[in-house]
């Protein structure tokens, strides 16, 4: 979960998404869970692009890491991305088989160097630019699959701007799900919608967890750059913690918050993975006095609980200032 620096913990199995605007951020980012790996003693590997390789060793070398000795020593291995995916894909076709041979061989001879394995690969992001949408979730959930077997972190990134053309409303929603966390901005609809009066949106992933509401107050307050003592302030802060808290206590699962503002209003909506089951199929939660959505409805000038294939999203719009 995050800490107080905003980076996210990094275990064997984590599995998280950064969505990035300017190539720098990336790299001080991306630095950063690469030097903290290779100082504790693990092994990482880099599989990108030049640019952003010759920009992740800088950063290293900031962080006192001697790049030259940690390669020669098998530490720290830098593969190209195109050159990578095109081991095991030809256009937006996946094979498993050779996925799986190629990424278990890189992470096996690592381990050897040091474990647990830090990766950083940006091969879903060469999928998602072609235009490629379907493999690039596909191959997400290679990754996932992977790591149940193998003792590995990993991190991927998209760059932070709206999905193509080709990509159907839902797309951000499903490549959210697949990850452990979720760190950045993208901009793009809010929850999926077609309603782009929100035009950026800051989103993280919380485990299901007692001091996660606090966590996702703390994030959505430092997302829209206010101070805790501003009225809106107080109001995004009481709707996210009691939105976060009816997630952790009723659905027993991770949830995910999304906050965006636009001249007129915030909009905080948390996604959860327990379906609406009500007779007449309509979206609806029971509103008691003094409890949850009640202490919503009475801050919010909008609110609402739209279903999902796989679990719902309650958001509420507060009135802001420009």
């Amino acid at each position: 979960m995050p800490g107080q620096s905003g980076q996210l913990s990094a275990g064997p199995g984590w599995h998280v998404v950064q969505f990035y605007g300017a190539d720098q951020d990336l790299a001080a980012s991306v630095g950063s869970f690469l030097s903290d790996g290779l100082l504790a003693g693990e092994s990482a590997v880099v599989v990108a692009t030049l640019p952003h390789r010759l920009a992740f060793e800088a950063e290293l070398a900031r962080s006192a890491i001697d790049v030259s000795a940690a390669l020669a020593a098998g530490r720290l291995q830098m593969l190209d991305a195109a050159q990578t995916l095109k081991g095991f894909s030809a256009g937006d076709r996946l094979r498993h088989d050779r996925f799986e041979a190629l990424v278990g061989a890189v992470i096996g001879s690592a381990a050897e160097a040091g474990q647990p394995v830090r990766i950083y690969a940006e091969l879903v992001a060469l999928l998602w630019d072609d235009g490629h949408i379907a493999a690039a979730i596909e191959l997400e959930s290679l990754w996932n699959d992977l790591s149940s077997r193998l003792p590995f972190s990993l991190r991927c990134a998209y760059p932070a701007r709206v999905p193509p053309a080709e990509a159907d409303a839902g797309v951000l929603d499903k490549v959210c799900r697949l990850h452990t966390a979720v760190i950045g901005h993208y901009t793009g609809p809010v929850n999926g919608s077609a309603d782009r009066s929100h035009e950026a949106a800051a989103v993280r992933s919380f485990p299901h967890a007692l001091e996660s509401p606090r966590a996702a107050r703390h994030f959505v307050l430092d997302a829209l750059g206010l101070p805790e003592d501003q009225a809106l302030a107080v109001d995004a802060a009481i709707v996210t913690a009691e939105l976060a808290a009816n997630a952790v206590l009723h659905t027993h699962s991770g949830f995910t918050v999304e906050v965006s503002r636009s001249a007129s209003a915030v909009r905080i909506s948390v996604r959860d993975a327990m379906p609406l089951e009500t007779p007449d199929g309509e979206a609806e939660l029971p509103v008691r006095h003094g409890h949850g959505l009640w202490v919503i409805a009475q801050a919010a000038d909008d609110w609402a609980v739209e279903p999902l294939p796989d679990g719902k999203v309650v958001w509420a719009e507060l009135p802001a200032s420009p």
